[in-house]
């Protein structure tokens, strides 16, 4: 592999100094993932401390560690710095300066991740493009992806997260995207936002980091799309751009067609006519796409070809993947879950033939309003014609509540509790949908289903 930072490349990006030469191929913050060849970037978090690593990283490979402080008894090659957050930072700002890459950003309250693997294949088609992993979309995830943007790298594509004003504002300031596009704005973090206004505030701050001439790519169906176009204006973001059903959008929606484990999609984009096939179905999934692709177009790329590089996507473990096991089909959405995201999901499980079981557990940091929001999604089950219905956690006992007595299946206070339970009542034939926030712990039951031996 190319090198990715030389020692002296390092000193010079964060007035560091390295106690001999190295050359770096990658980066890491975790010594469970590092690689070889890896630097090895010391952070301290509130639980743990990486400097207590450093000798677990040199015997996982790693060619340097960045350290604030020296380990003892470590023998490999050190570079010192003042503050291993900072120095991250620094070798992210230094790798965005001498990038020529087209460098895309990507916000929104549900959708982020699948839409930034959407974008992987999409410019991966293109040339060859560098994306962040999963979820490296905090504090240490976006400095630590830009970091690790190789100089040959035609694009880059980078998730930016949040769950509080002001999170977003300066991991933008490191990216400097040239496109930036916000998937949706929906009811995700109430607790600490308390209005949809105020996520659609905070989640434009994504706009603040455009380079100029640059472009902003916004939903154009959601509730708080002028909202949002207000703001890319104040942030004198050149080209405003809008994706959606909406007829006024630059990229349209024409037509939505489920076929096997993906559809078949008609769309205009900035004019040009479209057709293209999406490895997974769902009006959500195809939503991220037009969003994909009007971040292509916005970056002159060919559309076409990002388009047919499209029919290689297929939904991500905990955000959409789908697995059979003992003839009972399982759509697994157990990573994360807001309103707007459950009731998409719950669309998808109507569109299954069998018997529609759900099992929902807790959607986590929704406010003081959280007991309505849970209850309110007896609405999405009745339209999606659920037929049994599980549920754990104290807040889903307000849509327990709420539901007919007919599709009340079992409800528990957890999810260990209701996992057992529900591996013996499905049956052949059964499509099962796994959804609730992270913190419920819903995998636990997908694990379960996996285990089912008929």
């Amino acid at each position: 592999m190319s090198a990715l930072w030389t020692s002296s490349d390092a000193e010079g990006a964060t007035l560091g100094k390295a106690s001999r030469p190295f050359v770096a191929t990658g980066l890491s913050i975790n010594t469970r993932t590092l690689k070889e060849g890896d630097l090895y970037v010391a952070i301290k978090g509130e639980k743990r401390d990486g400097h207590d690593f450093v000798g677990a990283a040199f015997e996982a490979g790693a060619c340097a560690a960045l350290v604030a402080r020296r380990p003892e008894s470590v023998g490999g090659a050190l570079l010192a710095v003042a503050n291993t957050q900072r120095a991250l930072e620094d070798l992210a700002c230094a790798a965005r300066a001498r990038s020529g890459a087209k460098i895309i950003a990507v916000t929104g309250s549900a959708g982020k991740t699948t839409t930034k693997e959407m974008l992987r294949l999409a410019f991966g088609a293109l040339g060859r493009v560098h994306a962040s992993g999963l979820s490296f979309n905090n504090q240490w995830g976006v400095p630590l992806s830009l970091a690790s943007l190789p100089r040959e790298a035609a694009f880059g594509v980078f998730e930016i997260g949040m769950n509080h004003f002001g999170e977003i504002r300066p991991l933008v300031s490191f990216v400097r995207p040239h496109v930036a596009l916000v998937t949706t704005i929906a009811a995700a973090h109430l607790e600490f936002f308390g209005t949809c206004e105020a996520i659609a505030d905070a989640k434009s701050e994504i706009f603040e980091g455009v380079v100029p001439g640059g472009a902003a790519l916004i939903p154009s169906d959601n509730p708080f799309t002028e909202r949002l176009i207000a703001r890319a204006k104040q942030s004198h973001v050149a080209r405003v751009l809008g994706f959606g059903t909406n007829p006024g959008s630059d990229a349209r929606l024409l037509s939505y067609e489920e076929s096997g484990e993906g559809a078949r999609v008609k769309a205009d984009v900035l004019g040009q006519p479209v057709e293209f096939r999406i490895g997974a179905p769902g009006r959500h999934i195809a939503a991220n796409a037009l969003g994909t692709l009007l971040c292509v177009a916005a970056a002159d790329g060919d559309v076409l070809n990002a388009a047919a590089a499209l029919k290689e996507f297929s939904a991500l473990k905990g955000r959409g993947a789908r697995f059979a096991v003992g003839g009972v089909e399982v759509i697994d959405e157990s990573y994360n879950a807001n309103p707007a995201s459950m009731a998409a999901a719950l669309a998808l499980l109507g569109a299954a033939s069998g018997r529609r079981i759900a099992v929902l557990g807790d959607m986590l940091e929704m406010g003081p309003d959280a007991a309505a929001h849970h209850a309110g999604l007896a609405q999405a089950i009745e339209a999606a014609r659920v037929d049994l219905v599980f549920l754990c956690g104290p807040l889903m006992k307000a849509l327990w509540d709420a539901l007919p007595a007919e599709r009340r299946a079992a409800y528990a206070p957890n999810s260990a509790e209701l996992a057992a339970g529900i591996a013996s009542a499905v049956r052949v034939g059964d499509a099962v949908l796994v959804k609730g926030s992270n913190g419920s712990r819903m995998s636990i039951i997908v694990e379960a289903l996996k285990g089912r031996t008929g």
